[in-house]
């Protein structure tokens, strides 16, 4: 075998599956159509759950160094609400940072834990069978073999069609115009104006950026355009005058995109030898800022199970709990999404029920509970057991554990970690890939909790016969060493 996995794609999702990987030793290579990552500086927001994903694996203080925090609140279908408080993690906000800024770190962190990168080359075929898959590569005469091959090749995944995996959904009935410019008329006047068309189109916006530079949003209804190609300087003056009655004296952009209102699930995340992640996987409006977090709790998720069945620990059905875990959490983001594009519409009824949701708001168990989904801090995965004891199947938040330590600094090298209040448990069986930590102080509403690599709760309790079970369930036999 050349490689024990290929990626294809070098996104936000590939380049953080391919550090997952390679902190198990498993040997990567990402392959990726561009030349050089997008230029163009798109800000996105990384909300709480992948702030904590970032964290667990040391790599938040560098982002927190190009990005800027925000409150966690007003996300859902913008609609101006305080972030709730007391929200269950020690990272209650949003971080607003440049995606190229996200892609260039993760990629920085994979090839520094050696994964090898390769740009201006593609994924152009590929065979499965039993033994591994034979990749042919966008290069001429040039195929590569692995023991399995992850699409994280985007909206129109080359790996999801050569595969032939159904991609059943809506397509695109609207089109936003969105980029980053300079406006030619006072600030003061664009808000105003700003203000005003907003009390019927809620999906339009100007917003001032650092550097002198406004990000415009502005809706088509009704039109959809070639989303291969961007729009031009033009296209948003005539969309601002068809909206706002003025083009603000829009000039000298950033970058131009256009996105429509697709909203697609794959039937399958997993054929064989071969996986989809990110948005090869799913596509929706970016409506609440969930497309890029979604595609790096994939890769999260995937990457420790991924690298155990290559490494030759992993438990029969472990790979399985792939599709199992995420295919839901996606179907629900994409009704979410739904929901917030209905509510965005200018037409009566949905602005009628978008006044009645503006007002549940105003309780705080209805903000809490939209705002958990929308960070996804609200998941549970399901182990087939019924509901079981909390917080079993949830992710446990950032706690202060032994010597003034943090729970995430024991997660950096992607392993589980048994957090023993007890002091008389053991994991010695499965310590190559289970750390132990026995602290009488930590803060936890439990005897004992066993952590999977991603940051879940895989068991709680205090009997050693069903942890070694459960050790067993999540990280193969005792004594195989990988």
């Amino acid at each position: 075998m050349d490689f024990d996995v290929i990626i294809a794609g070098c996104g936000p999702a590939g380049a953080m599956l391919a550090a997952e990987l390679r902190l198990h030793g498993v040997r990567v290579l990402v392959l990726d159509a561009e030349t050089e990552p997008a230029s163009f500086v798109r800000v996105v927001g990384l909300h709480i759950r992948s702030i904590e994903l970032m964290a667990m694996r040391g790599l938040l203080d560098s982002l927190l160094e190009h990005g800027r925090r925000r409150p966690a609140g007003g996300f859902f279908a913008a609609i101006d609400k305080p972030a709730p408080t007391g929200l269950d993690t020690a990272h209650a906000y949003l971080l607003g940072i440049p995606q190229p800024v996200v892609v260039r770190l993760l990629e920085e962190h994979a090839t520094r834990l050696g994964a090898d990168v390769r740009r201006g080359c593609a994924v152009a075929g590929f065979e499965q069978d039993d033994e591994g898959v034979s990749v042919e590569t966008s290069n001429p005469g040039e195929r590569l073999r692995a023991r399995y091959l992850v699409g994280c090749d985007g909206a129109r995944s080359t790996v999801r069609k050569l595969l032939g995996v159904g991609f059943p959904g809506e397509p695109s009935r609207n089109e936003t115009l969105m980029g980053e410019m300079e406006v030619g008329v006072p600030g003061a006047e664009v808000a105003a104006r700003v203000a005003e068309v907003r009390e019927t189109h809620k999906a339009f916006s100007i917003r001032p950026f650092p550097g002198g530079a406004h990000r415009v949003v502005v809706p088509v209804p009704g039109h959809v355009g070639d989303s291969t190609q961007p729009p031009t300087l033009e296209e948003f003056r005539r969309r601002l005058i068809a909206v706002a009655g003025t083009d603000f004296g829009v000039h000298s952009p950033r970058w131009l995109s256009r996105f429509g209102d697709a909203t697609r699930l794959a039937e399958r995340y997993r054929v064989g030898r071969v996986l989809l992640a990110g948005d090869a996987a799913h596509i929706h409006p970016p409506t609440g800022g969930q497309g890029l977090n979604l595609g790096v709790q994939d890769a999260f998720n995937l990457g420790w199970k991924l690298a155990a069945q290559v490494r030759g620990w992993a438990p029969e059905t472990l790979l399985d709990t792939y599709q199992a875990e995420r295919h839901p959490v996606a179907a629900e983001v994409l009704d979410n999404t739904r929901a917030q594009m209905e509510l965005l519409s200018p037409e009566p009824g949905p602005r009628a029920v978008r006044r009645l949701l503006t007002e549940l708001m105003d309780l705080d168990e209805v903000n809490r509970r939209l705002i958990e989904k929308i960070t996804a801090i609200d998941i549970r995965y399901d182990f087939g057991e019924g509901p079981g004891p909390e917080p079993l199947g949830r992710r446990m938040r950032d706690i202060d554990v032994a010597q003034g330590r943090h729970l995430y600094d024991l997660l950096h090298h992607g392993r589980g970690l048994l957090l023993d209040r007890t002091g008389r448990l053991t994991a010695a069986g499965w310590s190559d890939r289970v750390d132990h930590l026995a602290d009488p102080d930590a803060a936890l509403d439990v005897p004992c909790a066993l952590l999977r690599p991603d940051g879940h709760v895989a068991w709680v309790g205090d009997d050693q016969r069903d942890l070694d079970a459960r050790l067993a369930r999540w990280f193969g036999a005792p004594g195989s060493r990988a």
